[in-house]
C-alpha cells in the first residue's frame, strides 16, 4: 500500500490546504493528514478544534485519515511504514524552507523518507492561515480562502 503523510498546523485549514490534500490523495492509497501540535507556535484554535475542522473539511475524501501529532514526524512515519511526505509549495520562499526540511527528514530516516512537492494551484498561491487570521481580525472577506463552515469558526474565535 502506498501510504503518504501531509502535515501542518492548519490554524485554520484553508482551501489551499484542501487543494493539496485532494491532489495528493489521488497519488496514494492512503493519505494521513497530521494536525501538528507545535509548542513554539501560538495558535488561534486548540489542537482538538483544528483536528475537528480538518476532519469536517475532508470528510468527502475517502482515503484520508486525520491524526493529531506532536514530535518528530519521521518517528511516526517509521511506526506506520510511511515513506512519503507531501508538501505544498506556493513560492520560492516555501521551496527553500521545505527543501531544508526534506533533506533533514531524508537524513534522519536513514534515507527512507522521500518528500513529494506539489505546487499550489494558481488561485491559492497567496493563501495562508496567517493571512486568513489577519483578514478575520479586520473583518475582511474570507470566502476565497476558507469553506463557509470554517469562516464561521474563525469569525467567532477572533471575537473572543
Amino acid at each position: 500500500m502506498r501510504l503518504a503523510l501531509y502535515s501542518g498546523t492548519f490554524d485554520p485549514i484553508t482551501k489551499g490546504h484542501k487543494d493539496i490534500i485532494k491532489r495528493a490523495s489521488k497519488m496514494c492509497d492512503r493519505l494521513i493528514v497530521a494536525v501538528l501540535n507545535n509548542a513554539s507556535k501560538k495558535t488561534l484554535f486548540t489542537l482538538d478544534e483544528r483536528k475537528n475542522m480538518v476532519e469536517k473539511s475532508l470528510e468527502d475524501i475517502p482515503n484520508v485519515e486525520v491524526i493529531e501529532y506532536s514530535g518528530l514526524l519521521a518517528d511516526y512515519m517509521k511506526q506506520r511504514e510511511c515513506k512519503y511526505i507531501i508538501r505544498g509549495l506556493r513560492a520560492v520562499v516555501d521551496y527553500e524552507y521545505e527543501l531544508s526540511l526534506a533533506y533533514g527528514n531524508f537524513d534522519i530516516s536513514d534515507r527512507e523518507i522521500e518528500t513529494v512537492f506539489i505546487p499550489a494551484s494558481k488561485e491559492f498561491l497567496y493563501v495562508s492561515s496567517s493571512i486568513v487570521r489577519e483578514l478575520a481580525i479586520y473583518n475582511g472577506k474570507l470566502d476565497n480562502y476558507l469553506d463557509d463552515y470554517i469562516i464561521e469558526k474563525v469569525r467567532h474565535k477572533v471575537k473572543e
